[in-house]
């Protein structure tokens, strides 16, 4: 650690010992991950991210070639963040593609080098069991290599109960089916306090975590996330950590962990004022300190804005999603810095190499499809980058 650092760490004797934990490659406790929220500077918490992030990674930067499929934003549920979602009663201001609609999209890509389909939408009775198992079988039909990242527990505990079915025989039907892995939404915060407030109805964060622990002991992946910045105490954003802190534990099938932030546009909780850039990456490097047993911390960069995913790659951050393809309204309809989200492969390489980080396109298990590190790009004669980042001493 800088030398710069040692006297404010001798005047708080408990950040010293946090951080010597930090640097030992020992566990923080949920206490210790509330006083960093409370007390530590956004500098020592770069510092202390970095090491954890250097540690696993070293330079490596991850990101694919992927595009979303999103059945509707009409849904019976009325969380109080959402912007994207219409309710039955206006049906008419949202869209509810048949499968054959899907499937339409599926193939305009074909002959295009995307790795991966993410699959995420509203929750309606006709996109049952049956209904998904479908689409995950004409996906795989049509195109084997296409990795299928889909659904979240609210939809999955919405049409297993429709269906009367159990968690378990459910996710064995969709992995059958062609279901590879999970993303990681729909987990909003999980202390029933808050979740009840802003996502009343929904499946309980108890049933969240079940369905991943389910689906991880069939051997498959996912990833899990957390929306922050609206009503949360640090303390619910620590609980959040620590339950999936437990499961990572018991099942080890978690690969990334992804900080949602809050927006504020056109929705129930408008009058919220959203974090800054400061607390954004306080939270992306505490959740890469604390989630010592999770691979990989994500910016989604469409709902942070490119910039700010750039320099979160100082704070934790491994992985910056994918180029997306401006495929994704959930983001970009509550107000995200990105309105028309699209990075072509140049352009994502080029963020990651401007400041300082080795560029990896990977498929969606972290397998490396191309290390670009030494790759040349003509854009790359302007090497600077998107702004300025923080000096660190």
């Amino acid at each position: 650690m800088s030398n710069n650092y040692q006297p404010h760490l001798e005047n708080d004797k408990r950040l010293a010992q946090i951080s010597q934990k930090v640097f030992s490659s020992n566990r923080i406790d949920n206490e210790e991950a509330v006083y960093l929220f409370e007390k530590a500077s956004l500098p020592l918490l770069g510092i202390l991210a970095n090491f954890v992030r250097e540690a696993k990674h070293g330079d490596l930067t991850y990101f694919n070639r992927n595009f979303h499929l999103e059945p509707t934003n009409v849904c019976l549920y009325t969380c109080t963040f959402c912007s994207y979602s219409r309710l039955i009663k206006k049906r008419s201001e949202g869209w509810e593609y048949t499968l054959e609609d899907m499937m339409d999209i599926v193939k305009s890509y074909d002959g295009k080098p995307v790795t991966e389909v993410h699959i995420v939408g509203g929750v309606l009775p006709q996109y049952d069991t049956a209904f998904y198992q479908g689409l995950f079988s004409a996906i795989k039909a049509h195109r084997p290599d296409l990795h299928v990242k889909a659904l979240t527990p609210v939809e999955y505990h919405y049409m297993f109960k429709k269906d009367k079915i159990s968690y378990e025989e459910g996710m064995k039907l969709m992995k059958e089916a062609g279901l590879d892995s999970l993303p990681g939404g729909g987990a909003e915060i999980f202390h029933p306090e808050i979740r009840d407030k802003i996502a009343g109805g929904k499946c309980s964060g108890d049933q969240w975590l079940r369905i991943h622990e389910i689906w991880h002991e069939m051997g498959g992946k996912s990833n899990a996330t957390m929306l922050y910045g609206h009503i949360e105490t640090y303390e619910h954003r620590v609980h959040h950590l620590d339950l999936l802190r437990q499961l990572q534990d018991k099942t080890g099938g978690f690969q990334t962990f992804i900080p949602l932030k809050f927006r504020n546009k056109d929705n129930e909780m408008s009058h919220l004022t959203e974090v800054n850039l400061v607390e954004d990456l306080r939270n992306y490097a505490i959740s890469r300190i604390y989630l010592d047993n999770f691979d990989h911390i994500k910016a989604y960069w469409p709902m942070i804005s490119r910039e700010v995913a750039q320099m979160s790659l100082s704070f934790g951050v491994d992985d910056v999603d994918g180029t997306i393809d401006d495929t994704t309204k959930i983001y970009t309809m509550a107000g995200a810095e990105e309105q028309n989200p699209a990075m072509s492969t140049e352009d994502l390489v080029n963020l990651i190499r401007r400041v300082g980080r080795r560029p990896i396109e990977r498929d969606t298990l972290y397998n490396t499809i191309k290390d670009y590190s030494e790759e040349v790009f003509e854009a790359d004669i302007a090497f600077k980058p998107y702004i300025e980042l923080p000096v660190m001493n």
